[in-house]
């Protein structure tokens, strides 16, 4: 009951509640991106969920759009722009999902979604279970300041 339940409505309640009160400085956030990245203030990426199921994640754009010859982006320190570095550091990018909470793909505390090409990652959470909760805005490795991108770090916090 606690997991289906009482915990997505209470994710729910705080997330409305949050996104309430932090409007004013999302909507600032938002506005100096619009000029920064000429009009891109929105960041959409697929990212695997509850039981693998995937979902679009959801962030400010601090990058701007930059290619090189062949068609590929830019190493993300010459596509970073100050306004994108300073969203990024105090963590504003995180704050739109928020609404990824609202709409139960995640939730505020839980193992933080992955990306698709970090297999050793995906593979390591598996076997964990992480796929058996909602993706987390927050979680444990976060608020202990640890790096859990690769799994050799996770295999080092269980000892």
């Amino acid at each position: 009951m606690y997991k289906n339940i009482i915990k997505p409505l209470a994710d729910f309640i705080a997330a409305l509640f949050l996104l309430v009160l932090l409007f004013p400085i999302i909507l600032l956030t938002a506005l100096l991106l619009l000029i920064t990245n000429k009009g891109k203030v929105f960041f959409f990426q697929k990212r695997p969920g509850l039981n693998n199921k995937l979902f679009k994640i959801i962030k400010f754009k601090t990058m701007k759009d930059a290619f090189d010859e062949n068609g590929l982006p830019l190493p993300d320190f010459i596509r970073m722009t100050k306004v994108g570095s300073f969203v990024r550091s105090t963590s504003l990018d995180e704050l739109l999902q928020l609404a990824n909470v609202i709409m139960g793909d995640m939730s505020l505390v839980g193992p933080r979604p992955c990306l698709f090409n970090q297999t050793e990652l995906i593979s390591e959470r598996h076997s964990r279970g992480a796929f058996e909760a909602r993706p987390g805005i927050t979680g444990l490795a976060q608020v202990s300041n640890i790096d859990m991108s690769t799994p050799k770090l996770l295999a080092e916090t269980d000892a």
